[in-house]
């Protein structure tokens, strides 16, 4: 009996993980470029808004600056893989013992998310004593801080010139295994006891600590695995896009990732991944539709930057009537789906 209960709980992993690699397989084989590369980007933002909804939204933490872990995982895994021999043109005043090293792509990304986290504790150690808009305003002090940090260092960032020569490491493959990881392991941490200790403390706090809950640990330990995370998709952004410069690290990445976030609703790891494939699709759907086309006899010129507009514009009326997001704080239930297909199945074979 026991063993028959284990293997249901496995059987709706198992169909999603099915699923996910028969999909990737079809479109690694028949898609085109175009279509991988979009694949691929939104794994790289579901990666960015699971681990982001792991502090905003589990804790109430609601942080603006997620975006600098992301610039300094890219940058730090981007120097441990480039080639030494570009190393010695594009970064000729790095250190000696980093000049001749060029490191394989999945240890130089977890080094990279290890960077990252290290300086959430540090970053953390105080941050996470505020609270509200405190704590929005002081991230994102935190983001510009990176940002004149990566323009300044020239000797290892290049300065506001385009870091170039990035291998091309990230594949469809290890960007949704990373991806399906990062999903996993966020919706875990959500429903153990430390995930109900975040939830407590993100709801009342007096209350939670009157019940011995830690809230400063439970905010530091989410903020520091949410920022590793966060790393880990920089490095795979950086090996995808395979040159970058300060100013894909700021604002407008970080606005995209929020609006995500909030579109599919905070607390929600299915939210996370449906919010990722919304804004994604329709944000590739408006960039073309920007260039202008035809309706039949009526023909719309380019309309440049339409595309941020209109996600503003979303982002707004999401806020306004359904605050909570698409998905509530709700997850979507994989084995009562699982149960009604087979219950229906049974049904018409009986009939």
């Amino acid at each position: 009996m026991a063993m028959s209960t284990r293997l249901q709980r496995l059987i709706p992993p198992a169909v999603m993980i099915a699923a996910l690699a028969a999909i990737l397989g079809a479109t690694d084989l028949v898609a085109g470029d175009y279509l991988q590369r979009i694949v691929i980007i939104i794994g790289i933002n579901v990666i960015l808004v699971a681990s982001l909804n792991l502090s905003n939204g589990f804790t109430g933490v609601f942080s603006l600056g997620h975006v600098g872990f992301m610039a300094i995982g890219a940058y730090a895994a981007s120097i441990l893989t480039l080639p030494v021999h570009l190393k010695a043109v594009n970064l000729p005043d790095l250190p000696g013992w980093l000049q001749g090293v060029a490191m394989p792509f999945l240890p130089a990304t977890l080094i990279a998310g290890l960077i990252a986290m290290l300086v959430a504790f540090a970053v953390g150690l105080s941050l996470m004593r505020l609270n509200g808009a405190y704590i929005s305003v002081a991230t994102l002090g935190f983001l510009v801080i990176v940002q004149v940090v990566l323009v300044n260092w020239d000797q290892f960032t290049r300065g506001a010139r385009t870091f170039a020569g990035v291998p091309a490491y990230a594949t469809i493959w290890n960007v949704w295994i990373w991806a399906a990881l990062t999903v996993y392991v966020v919706w875990r941490i959500g429903a153990s006891a430390f995930g109900r200790d975040m939830r407590a403390a993100r709801d009342n706090e007096i209350a939670a600590l009157s019940l011995g809950v830690s809230v400063i640990r439970s905010r530091l330990l989410a903020f520091c695995m949410s920022a590793f995370l966060t790393g880990v998709a920089g490095s795979l952004w950086a090996h995808f896009i395979t040159s970058f410069s300060p100013k894909s690290f700021f604002f407008t990445q970080a606005f995209s990732i929020i609006t995500m976030l909030v579109i599919g609703g905070l607390g929600s790891v299915s939210g996370s991944v449906i919010g990722v494939f919304l804004i994604t699709v329709l944000s590739e759907l408006l960039r073309n539709a920007e260039r202008g086309f035809d309706i039949g006899a009526l023909h719309l010129p380019p309309i440049y930057g339409a595309s941020q507009i209109l996600m503003a514009v979303l982002f707004v009326l999401v806020i306004v009537f359904k605050p909570a997001g698409l998905m509530g704080g709700r997850e979507i239930d994989i084995r009562g789906i699982l149960r009604r297909i087979g219950a229906s199945r049974r049904g018409k074979g009986a009939a």
